[in-house]
């Protein structure tokens, strides 16, 4: 049996990590790293730049999703009071012991609604405005 060039034997190790460092974005670019690790954790925190909120959130507070039995109720109280479908249901983290959902109107306008333990609807916040509307 023949034996490897030892070229051949180094190359592979290298060859590898070179392969790893492209798969996994390894850059010391400081844009490019930058760039990469904020779309990562765009996509990380729920899908957001998918849904066209990429302008939204610019905290780093992470919105725990509604599950269960809150989850139903609070959508179901938030379409209640703005017809639509519910593209999203969350803890709000900015405002403590209040609910989100964010709702798509019949007209393609999304609007967060938010609602108090006891599901009433407190305040609501057209999605791309920065001010707040008054909940009627």
């Amino acid at each position: 049996m023949r034996a490897l060039p030892r070229r051949a034997v180094l190359a592979a190790p290298c060859a590898a990590l070179v392969f790893a460092l492209v798969a996994c974005g390894g850059s010391d670019s400081g844009s490019d790293s930058k760039a990469a690790d904020t779309q990562q954790q765009a996509q990380s925190a729920g899908g957001a730049e998918a849904g066209g909120e990429v302008a939204g959130d610019t905290d780093d507070k992470k919105e725990p999703p509604l599950t269960g039995d809150i989850k139903q109720k609070a959508e179901a109280a938030a379409l209640a009071a703005y017809p639509g479908t519910v593209l999203k249901s969350e803890e709000d983290a900015e405002k403590p012991g209040m609910y989100a959902v964010e709702v798509k109107q019949a007209d393609g306008t999304s609007i967060e609604v938010y609602l108090d333990k006891s599901y009433k609807v407190t305040d609501t916040k057209k999605e791309g405005t920065e001010e707040a509307d008054e909940a009627s």
